[in-house]
């Protein structure tokens, strides 16, 4: 009994030894040299990353489903509306994590090539009927390797080095404030969309 179990687990070892991994080896017997190789490999997956906002810190964590807002907010400066170029009495974010001012946080990474990043959004902020012109507000980059594309299809392409791209700026939102709208809270929303050729 005991004879046929060490038979079966011998003949079952055999069979399985051609399929066990085992690394090279070289005997030399007398003088002269032993060689063995050793093969290494790093696995880089393709990554395109594009946070705005509260999401700009996720590259990590994946997707983040937050989508912030920036409120440029008349309130305490009412007669200042319609005044081309004046600045609202409060300009922040819906989450309170941004620097103020309209700025906002922002980050790309990309490991495969030139990226390319497009904007789209409406041609108005509505409040019902009621409407402001996209083309009021803008929208510029504190740092040039990551310029902040202009809305309604501007495109931009952050600089890239061989084939990475990973850079980080505050893009600084404003509104031109050039016409007297009625009453409400005007909404739009812009789309950042990140690509490679």
């Amino acid at each position: 009994m005991k004879r046929n179990l060490l038979l079966k687990s011998a003949l079952a070892l055999a069979i399985a030894s051609p399929l066990m991994a085992s690394a090279e080896s070289s005997l030399v017997t007398g003088s002269g040299s032993a060689v063995a190789r050793l093969d290494l490999q790093v696995i880089i997956p393709g990554v395109l990353f594009l946070g705005v906002g509260t999401g700009h810190e996720q590259v990590a964590n994946g997707n983040m489903p937050t989508v912030d807002a920036i409120i440029f907010d008349y309130t305490t400066n009412a007669d200042q509306v319609g005044l081309t170029g004046s600045p609202a009495g409060a300009i922040y974010d819906t989450n309170g994590g941004f620097l103020g001012n309209g700025a906002v946080p922002v980050r790309v990474f990309g490991n495969n090539g030139q990226v390319t990043i497009t904007a789209t959004n409406p041609t108005t902020l509505n409040n019902g009927s009621d409407t402001i012109p996209f083309s009021d507000m803008s929208v510029v980059s504190d740092n040039p390797n990551l310029p902040a594309p202009g809305f309604s299809g501007g495109t931009s392409q952050p600089v890239l080095a061989g084939r990475v791209t990973n850079h980080t700026a505050n893009w600084t939102y404003s509104y031109a404030n050039s016409t007297a709208p009625a009453a409400g809270t005007y909404t739009g929303r812009v789309t950042y969309t990140a690509s490679t050729l």
